[in-house]
């Protein structure tokens, strides 16, 4: 017959206990040393009993065995680690690229694209967001205009400080230097002589011409010379005219 199956938990008699932890001890390092012989395994068993007793088996050495473990725990761990931090990457790309594509639908319907598929309501709220973007844009482009007013008025209130400041140094330095220039005469004012002719004999015409000359060129030498004009100018312009005088007086005496 069979034996049959027992239950297991732990035994409560101290002698059947220990017993059984004999043999079955026995049983598990035999099982060890097969399991690594047949199997050409790596194997090491670590047994501590109740009352604190070591007992181990290992086909390739303790030390060097739990240190290949250690190893293996180490890269566990650290693979573990990494396939996590993978796994929670590839979360965040995957809400990243959602994000951008919601995004890049948005500017397009922000430009007037891709508005199939909106209903009412989303374009009345899609022009609503267009409105209030064109108010703002047109407030930042006032703000901007002032600033750029004020200060081109700030520039030219600081070129008319320097203007002043240097009119006022071309004023001083003015003063420095003494001045060498010549006061100009003032201008007389030229009245010309009226000239009046009388019929007489004609002995007498040629005197009184040549005295109406001489005096006209005495008083047109003075005018000259309140013109500027030197002497052999005004007699060469005034030669024609004595001349002139002469021929009128023959005539008028012929005619008599």
């Amino acid at each position: 017959m069979g034996r049959g199956k027992i239950e297991i938990k732990r035994i409560e008699n101290a002698t059947s206990r220990q017993v059984t932890f004999s043999k079955r001890r026995a049983g598990l390092l035999k099982k060890a040393q097969e399991l690594s012989v047949l199997c050409d395994a790596e194997v090491a068993v670590i047994i501590f009993s109740s009352t604190g007793k070591l007992f181990e088996f290992s086909s390739s050495g303790m030390k060097r065995t739990l240190s290949r473990y250690n190893k293996c725990l180490d890269r566990s761990e650290t693979s573990l680690v990494q396939y996590e931090a993978e796994r929670q990457q590839s979360k965040e790309v995957n809400i990243l690229k959602d994000e951008i594509a919601k995004l890049r639908m948005t500017h397009l319907r922000m430009i007037g694209k891709e508005l199939k598929g909106l209903s009412l309501k989303d374009l009345q709220h899609l022009e609503h967001q267009l409105s209030e973007g064109i108010l703002a844009v047109k407030g930042r482009k006032e703000q901007l205009l002032l600033e750029q007013l004020e200060k081109s008025r700030l520039q030219e209130q600081r070129a008319m400080v320097e203007n002043e400041a240097l009119r006022k140094q071309v004023e001083e330095l003015k003063s420095l230097v003494p001045s060498t220039e010549r006061p100009m005469p003032p201008f007389l004012e030229f009245q010309p002589l009226e000239r009046k002719y009388a019929l007489v004999k004609p002995d007498v015409i040629s005197s009184n011409v040549v005295c109406n000359c001489a005096v006209e060129k005495q008083g047109d030498s003075d005018t000259s010379l309140h013109l500027g004009l030197s002497t052999d100018v005004y007699c060469k312009r005034k030669a024609p005219e004595i001349a002139s005088c002469s021929n009128d007086s023959g005539a008028e005496m012929d005619q008599s």
